[in-house]
């Protein structure tokens, strides 16, 4: 069984994120209404926005749930990078949807990575992606200083995905 690579299992749910990580927070209007919000809603936490935005997602059921397995697979043909977490909360609520999931053994890095759509009092639909994160592995070591722009290029291009399945309805 695999293990937790980080003490602060959680920490994305309600913050602050803990001290010593690299901290992302990127956040897209992607719709108007309650409406949006459920198809927003819907996409985050059946794993759709990610399958949208380029990952392959190997997860143990069809819709994010405490404990659930999942892993993530980017890249570009033969050179890819797998990443294995595990759900660690949810939220399914009237006004905010999402989960969070947490880095385990073998995964690149080492942090709590969570995806929420939330509708807000004017009905704006938001979708927010909030990390805390370090290198575990040798080559995200090496790669440095890429590793920031690219996560903050990996939620942006989330943050299309999910705006596009959107409008879609």
């Amino acid at each position: 069984m695999d293990t937790f690579t980080y003490p602060e299992v959680g920490a994305t749910r309600l913050g602050p994120l803990p001290d010593g990580y690299h901290h992302l927070h990127h956040r897209t209007r992607v719709g108007r209404g309650r409406s949006d919000f459920a198809t927003a809603g819907a996409a985050v936490t059946e794993w759709r926005v990610h399958r949208a935005a380029g990952a392959r997602v190997n997860a143990s059921a069809a819709r994010a749930e405490d404990g659930g397995g999942v892993r993530v697979s980017l890249g570009l043909g033969p050179v890819r990078f797998t990443a294995p977490c595990e759900v660690v909360w949810t939220a399914y609520e009237r006004d905010r949807t999402g989960f969070g999931y947490g880095t385990l053994e073998r995964h690149p890095e080492c942090g709590e990575e969570c995806f929420v759509v939330g509708l807000a009092d004017d009905g704006t639909v938001w979708f927010t992606v909030m990390a805390f994160s370090r290198p575990a592995s040798w080559y995200a070591r090496l790669a440095g200083p890429l590793v920031p722009p690219v996560q903050r290029w990996y939620a942006r291009r989330l943050g299309r995905s999910l705006r596009r399945i959107v409008a879609a309805g």
